[in-house]
């Protein structure tokens, strides 16, 4: 980022909105500035942003959709891309974003952190599993791997919920379906199904045992609650996979974004310098406190 202040955000504009669930929504940004630096048009899935809604503070969200096709471009993209974030109302600036509607202005720091090593999963067959609010931050890796379908091999896809009102990307998930080689898989905890539910009903992790995929050089992407996590990867290494063959995030524990507030760090290791991605093994060699 070249702006002379690390904290100063540029304006963007809600250009629409789509609410996923009652208290989770979907905002698409347009740049209001357009002398915008190429660090602030670019990104790689994976990342995320500081978003301000002025008077009232900043939230760390992940950049949800795909970046641009030509990634890091030499020259300025014409138009400049719109960024995606989806997020749900639960504090003081969340609620606040919420009450903002289109044309609302809001501010943006990013794209911060590493990404997704999408380039060293070409060829290997994936699997995406995303509990509640998490599937956010798999989205950007995975239509990213959509449009370029035929680099990968196989993929599934988990996106597990309480209940059938909080499952996020209805809409969008017929469409990943729709891919050739794409198996898509939604379910939600006991008790939360309704009487036309055609999912599965379970947790994420006996579920994901039940689809029967095996480790075979296998990447797994995943992102949900700790407890979730914590099982899922008892579930892994049950079947065999080895924690090099899973990646995860870390966003919840990031504030300033740019290693300068130390709210973050876990010994040397700085989730919002030096992550968010991660992979199981980087986990296990993090100190137990984390």
């Amino acid at each position: 980022m070249s702006t002379a202040n690390p904290y100063r955000p540029r304006l963007m504009r809600i250009a629409d909105l789509h609410e996923e669930t009652a208290d989770v929504r979907t905002l698409e940004l347009e740049f209001a500035e357009s002398d915008v630096d190429l660090d602030f048009a670019s990104w790689k899935p994976g990342q995320f942003g500081e978003f301000t809604v002025f008077g009232h503070g900043e939230c760390v969200f992940a950049i949800s959709n795909a970046p641009p096709s030509n990634g890091h471009a030499a020259s300025q993209p014409d138009p400049l891309p719109t960024i995606e974030c989806t997020f749900r109302s639960i504090g003081k600036v969340t609620t606040a974003l919420r009450r903002l509607g289109v044309d609302g202005i809001i501010g943006f720091r990013g794209p911060y952190g590493n990404s997704f090593p999408v380039e060293d999963w070409y060829g290997k067959d994936l699997v995406f599993i995303g509990g509640g609010i998490g599937m956010v931050a798999l989205r950007s890796p995975l239509l990213t791997v959509l449009r370029q379908r035929e680099i990968f091999g196989d993929i599934a896809v988990l996106n597990g919920a309480r209940t059938v009102a909080d499952i996020v990307y209805c809409e969008e998930m017929e469409q990943w379906s729709g891919y050739d080689g794409v198996d898509v898989v939604r379910t939600v905890d006991p008790g939360g199904e309704t009487p036309d539910w055609d999912g599965k009903v379970g947790l994420i992790p006996q579920v994901f045992k039940e689809m029967e995929l095996a480790p075979d050089g296998r990447v797994v992407v995943a992102c949900g609650p700790p407890v979730m996590l914590h099982f899922l990867f008892l579930a892994l290494k049950e079947l065999g996979y080895s924690p090099d063959q899973v990646v995860t995030t870390l966003e919840n524990k990031m504030k300033c974004g740019i290693g300068h507030c130390g709210r973050c760090n876990v010994g040397p290791f700085y989730v919002c310098r030096d992550g968010p991605v991660v992979t199981w093994q980087q986990l296990n060699e993090l100190p137990n406190d984390f």
